[in-house]
C-alpha cells in the first residue's frame, strides 16, 4: 500500500526526511529559477502567439503540479521554446494569434497535451517516446532553433509583418521591411541585451543573466521614453493615399467578418440538410460553402496586401499650437514655419479594424505594455469537440516532443545527483501539469533544460524549489505587474534568441552519419524538411518518423546473414568483412534479427543461395544466438529451410538458440523435426561435433574453420576430429 501511496503522491516520498536545511536550499533554488522564469515565460508566450502575461499564468500552476507528482526531484516545468513554437504552429491555422478564440484554442491544447501524457503515463506506456528517434529529434531541434532564433528578427529590427505561408518568405518579408526601415534604438537596445546575457552567462554564470539584462532594459525604456505613441484622427493625416488605404483596409475586414457570418450560418444549414438527409440542399450549400471561402481568401489577402502597404508608411510629426501633432509623409515638404518633431512615425496596424477617429501613431519602440494585474480566474476549458479533434494529432506530437524534452533533462539530472527515476511517473506529473494548468489559462508546458540546470546548479534538493518557484511567480502577478509595463519588446526576443541559440548543434549531424549513415541522413532530412514546411512543423517530424520506421523495418527485412571462418587469433569472424577463405564443407551461417513475417523469406533465400553456389558443401551450422524472436512465419520458414537442406543431402543444426526462440520451437514441434541431437550451446560445441564427419574423405589442405596451426594437405578423419578439438578447446561431449 505504501508503495502506491508514492507512486500515486511521489512528494510523501520527500516530506519523511525534509529539513529545516533542506527548506533554505529549495527556498533559494526556487527564488533563482523564479527571476529566470518571469522574463523567459513572457517572452515565450510571445512565440507562442500569445500575450506576454500568459506566459506568467503558464508559469503559476504548472510547475508545482509536475514537481509534485512527478518523479524527478530538480525537473523545472514551464514554457519552453519549442513547445511554444508548435504551439504556434498548431493554432495559426484555426485563429488569428492574439485572439480570443486563439487563448481558447491555446487553453484546450494543453487540456489535450496533458490529457494525452496522463493516460500514457497511467498505462505505463511511456516507451512510446521511443518512436521518436535521436536523429529524428536531433534534426528537428536544429530547424527549430534557427526557426526560433529567425523569428524574432522583426522585434529586433522593430518592423512589423504579418506570418507568410512559408518561414522562410516570413524572413523574406522581414529583411524587405527591415531594408525599407529599421527602427535604430529598438536593434541597439535588442544587441545590447543580447551582448549583456551572452556575456555574463560566460563570465559569471551564477549571476542571473536573464534578469540583469531585462531590469537594465526596462529601466533605461521607462527613463527614456522608449515607447512614443500617439492617438489620432484620420484628418490628422496629411496624406490622402494613408486616408485612402485606412478606408479600404477596414472594407476588407468588415467583409472578412460578413462573410465569416454567412458561412457560419450556412454551416449550421448544411447540418440540417444532413441531418434529414435532402442531398439536393446538401449540394447547393456545399457549392455555396466552397464560393465563400474564395471570397474570404481573397479578402483576406486584399487586407493584407492593404496592411502591408498601411506599416510600410513613414511620416514627420509636427507638433501643433493646441499640443496636438500632423503628420506628413516623410519626405514631402512641411508648411512654412513648422518643423518635424525629428522622430519617425508609423501606423499601428493589427488584426482588427482601424477606428478612424483613434489611429495608433508609433513614433519608437514597442514594450510589453499593461500586464493584468492578479492571478487569472480558475474555470473548466470550454470543450469544443470539432476543434479538439482538429488539435489531436498536433497534441500527441507536442505531448510526445515535450515529453522527450523533460525526460531527457530529468535522466541527466538524476544521473549526477543517483536518484531513481520513473518515466511513467514523469508523464503523469506532465500531464497533470497541463491539464491543471489549462484550468488556470496555461498554453502547453513541458520541462526546461535550461532552467532544470540552474534549478540543480542553485542546490535545489527536492521538488519545493519548484513550489517556491510557483509561489514567486504568485507574487508578480499580485503585486508586480506594473514594473513590467516598459519591458521592451526587443529584449524578449533577444531572449528567445539567446535561450536557443544552444540548441544548434551542428556537430549532432556528423556523429549520428558516424555511427550510422542512414541515421546522419534522417537527422538531415528531417532538418531541412522541418524549415521547408515551417510554420507546419508536425511535417518535419513526421517525414523524420516515417523515415525512421522505414529504415526499421527494413533493416529487419534484410538483416545481416553472413557466413563465419576463423581469424588468425582463432575468432569466428564475417568472412566477406575480414576477407577469410571460407570452408567448403561447413557453413557457419549468422543470422543477426528476429525472425518473422517481414524477412521469413530472407533466411530462406540466403539458405538456397548457398546450397546452389556450394556444391560440396555438408552441412550448415545455423548460428542463431542474434535471432532473439520468432512468429508463426518464422517458425515455417525455419521448418521449409531444414527439410530443402535435408532433401538435398545438407544436414543442418542451430547454435546458441536463445530461451524464448527455444519455447517456440518446442511448442511448436519443429524442435523434435530438427533433431534434439542437432541443437547446440554455442558455436564452438556445434563445429567441434560437425567438423569431423563433415570433412570425412575430404582434400581440403586447411578448413578455414580451424586454427591457423591446424596445417595438414589431406587430414584424416581422426587427425580432423582432433584438430576441431583443439580449436575449441572442448570435447565432443559438449552436447546440451
Amino acid at each position: 500500500m505504501g508503495t502506491l501511496v508514492l507512486r500515486m503522491v511521489p512528494f510523501f516520498g520527500w516530506i519523511k526526511t525534509y529539513s529545516t536545511e533542506n527548506l533554505k536550499m529549495d527556498f533559494m533554488a526556487g527564488l533563482t529559477v523564479a527571476l529566470v522564469l518571469i522574463p523567459q515565460s513572457m517572452a515565450y508566450a510571445q512565440l507562442a502567439g500569445l500575450p506576454p502575461y500568459y506566459g506568467l499564468y503558464a508559469s503559476f500552476l504548472p510547475p508545482l503540479v509536475a514537481a509534485l507528482f512527478g518523479s524527478s526531484r530538480q525537473l523545472s516545468t514551464g514554457p519552453v521554446a519549442v513547445v511554444s513554437l508548435m504551439t504556434a504552429a498548431s493554432l495559426e491555422p484555426l485563429a488569428t494569434a492574439g485572439s480570443e478564440s486563439y487563448i481558447a484554442y491555446a487553453v484546450l491544447l494543453a487540456l489535450a497535451v496533458g490529457i494525452f501524457q496522463l493516460s500514457l503515463g497511467v498505462l505505463r506506456l511511456g516507451l512510446v517516446v521511443n518512436f521518436l528517434s535521436h536523429p529524428v529529434v536531433a534534426g528537428f531541434t536544429n530547424a527549430a532553433a534557427i526557426i526560433i532564433a529567425t523569428s524574432q528578427l522583426s522585434k529586433m529590427f522593430g518592423v512589423s509583418v504579418d506570418s507568410a505561408k512559408h518561414h522562410y518568405q516570413t524572413i523574406i518579408n522581414v529583411a524587405q521591411a527591415a531594408m525599407h526601415y529599421t527602427h535604430w534604438p529598438t536593434l541597439a537596445l535588442g544587441t545590447f541585451a543580447f551582448a549583456l546575457m551572452y556575456l555574463l552567462k560566460r563570465m559569471t554564470p551564477r549571476v542571473p543573466n536573464v534578469l540583469v539584462a531585462v531590469a537594465l532594459t526596462t529601466i533605461f525604456a521607462w527613463g527614456t521614453g522608449f515607447e512614443h505613441n500617439t492617438t489620432v484622427g484620420v484628418a490628422s493625416l496629411a496624406a490622402p493615399k494613408a486616408n485612402e488605404a485606412i478606408d479600404s483596409y477596414n472594407a476588407a475586414m468588415q467583409a472578412q467578418l460578413d462573410l465569416a457570418a454567412r458561412r457560419t450560418a450556412l454551416t449550421v444549414a448544411m447540418e440540417e440538410a444532413e441531418k434529414h438527409n435532402e442531398r439536393f440542399a446538401m449540394v447547393d450549400e456545399e457549392h455555396e460553402l466552397r464560393r465563400l471561402s474564395l471570397e474570404m481568401d481573397i479578402a483576406k489577402n486584399q487586407a493584407r496586401n492593404i496592411k502591408a502597404s498601411l506599416r510600410g508608411m513613414l511620416f514627420q510629426g509636427v507638433p501643433g499650437a493646441n499640443g496636438g501633432m500632423k503628420f506628413y509623409p516623410e519626405g514631402s515638404p512641411l508648411p512654412s514655419g513648422t518643423a518635424s518633431d525629428g522622430r519617425t512615425w508609423r501606423i499601428g496596424v493589427g488584426n482588427a479594424p482601424l477606428d478612424p477617429m483613434a489611429v495608433t501613431m508609433i513614433g519608437g519602440g514597442t514594450v510589453v505594455g499593461a500586464v493584468p494585474g492578479g492571478l487569472p480566474a480558475l474555470s473548466v476549458p470550454h470543450f469544443d469537440l470539432k476543434v479538439m479533434l482538429r488539435l489531436l494529432p498536433n497534441a500527441a506530437i507536442i505531448a510526445l516532443l515535450g515529453f522527450m524534452e523533460a525526460i531527457s533533462i530529468a535522466k541527466a539530472m538524476a544521473a549526477k545527483t543517483g536518484q531513481s527515476l520513473d518515466p511513467n511517473q514523469e508523464l503523469i506529473g506532465q500531464g497533470l501539469a497541463n491539464i491543471l494548468g489549462a484550468f488556470g489559462k496555461s498554453y502547453p508546458v513541458s520541462g526546461s533544460f535550461s532552467r532544470s540546470a540552474v534549478n540543480l546548479q542553485a542546490g535545489a534538493l527536492t521538488g519545493f524549489s519548484s513550489v517556491f518557484t510557483s509561489a514567486f511567480v504568485l507574487a508578480a502577478l499580485l503585486f508586480f505587474t506594473p514594473l513590467l509595463h516598459h519591458l521592451p519588446q526587443c529584449t524578449l526576443a533577444a531572449v528567445i534568441m539567446m535561450a536557443v541559440i544552444g540548441l544548434i548543434q551542428p556537430a549532432g549531424f556528423l556523429h549520428s552519419w558516424k555511427v550510422a549513415k542512414y541515421d546522419g541522413a534522417i537527422s538531415i532530412i528531417t532538418f531541412l524538411a522541418t524549415l521547408a514546411f515551417a510554420p507546419h512543423l508536425d511535417k518535419g517530424i513526421m517525414i523524420g518518423v516515417v523515415l525512421s520506421l522505414g529504415v526499421f523495418l527494413y533493416r529487419n527485412m534484410r538483416p545481416s546473414v553472413s557466413s563465419l571462418a576463423r581469424t588468425e587469433q582463432g575468432e569466428l569472424r564475417d568472412a566477406t568483412r575480414f576477407g577469410l577463405d571460407l570452408c567448403t564443407h561447413v557453413d557457419m551461417v549468422r543470422f543477426n534479427g528476429p525472425l518473422f513475417f517481414a524477412n521469413a523469406s530472407f533466411l530462406d533465400e540466403a539458405i538456397t543461395s548457398r546450397l546452389l553456389s556450394k556444391k560440396r558443401l555438408k552441412h550448415i551450422v545455423l548460428v542463431a544466438k542474434g535471432i532473439n524472436d520468432m512468429d508463426a512465419s518464422g517458425e515455417e520458414a525455419l521448418g521449409l529451410v531444414i527439410e530443402r537442406c535435408r532433401s538435398r543431402g545438407v544436414d543442418i543444426s542451430l547454435a546458441g538458440v536463445n530461451d524464448t526462440v527455444m519455447a517456440i520451437m518446442d511448442r511448436s514441434g519443429l524442435l523434435d523435426k530438427i533433431g534434439r541431437d542437432h541443437i547446440y550451446t554455442n558455436m564452438e560445441k556445434a563445429l567441434c561435433t560437425v567438423h569431423a564427419g563433415a570433412h570425412c574423405g575430404s582434400d581440403e589442405a586447411r578448413c578455414p574453420l580451424t586454427t591457423a596451426c591446424q596445417l595438414s594437405s589431406r587430414p584424416s578423419v581422426q587427425q580432423t576430429r582432433a584438430h576441431a578439438y583443439a580449436a575449441a578447446g572442448a570435447t565432443r561431449n559438449g552436447r546440451p
